[in-house]
């Protein structure tokens, strides 16, 4: 029973986590996490703690994807890699993660019409926190994309190789699923020239 815990949600935390995820999701709570406006997208943001594993693994995904996308952590150190257990699982899944490098949040400039896509659901009140009354960008919770619904995606980090290939399969698949509900994202080009606009 422990094994297979650990392999399908990390550890029993992180089972007690997704548990009361769902019971916020059957009560209507996840509401505001939720994407209302696809077509007002123009960049996909994973975020996560560190920005080391779930959300720079969700970052070559969205970049695979042929969307526009940056990545950061809440509570991290800008330019800290990925560990070896990432790296391995991402390589497992034929994704290379060794050139990538953390964002943290201080060092981040959030643009209009970013769709920031959080792990679990404290980050996504964390977020709304920092960010006050603005409304130009969407938080939403990335499990949302999974089949079936995981609004809980626990942290791999220093966990089993196991439950690394887990979390990176749910996060594979949520991002694909939400790539296709942004098909305007496609046109990369036009993405680019958004962003350097933006940054003027």
């Amino acid at each position: 029973m422990k094994n297979w815990i650990n392999r399908r949600f990390g550890t029993w935390r992180g089972l007690v986590r997704l548990l009361l995820a769902y019971l916020e999701l059957a009560t209507g709570r996840l509401r505001p996490f939720m994407l209302k406006h696809p077509e007002a997208v123009r960049r996909v943001v994973p975020i996560c703690q560190g920005n080391i594993c779930r959300s720079a693994y969700a970052h070559h995904i969205v970049e695979e994807c042929g969307l526009p996308v940056a990545s950061f952590g809440l509570s991290t150190h800008t330019g800290g890699a990925s560990p070896a257990e990432a790296i391995a699982a991402a390589a497992r899944l034929n994704v290379d993660m060794t050139a990538h490098r953390a964002t943290d949040w201080t060092d981040f400039k959030v643009l209009p019409g970013d769709l920031l896509l959080v792990m679990e659901i404290r980050q996504a009140h964390e977020l709304r926190r920092r960010l006050g009354p603005r409304d130009d960008v969407q938080i939403c919770l990335l499990g949302m994309w999974c089949k079936p619904v995981v609004p809980h995606l626990h942290d791999p980090h220093t966990l089993s190789s196991g439950y690394f290939d887990t979390n990176f399969r749910r996060v594979d698949q949520a991002v694909r699923r939400l790539a296709a509900e942004l098909p305007h994202l496609k046109q990369t080009s036009r993405a680019s020239r958004y962003e350097r606009e933006q940054a003027l």
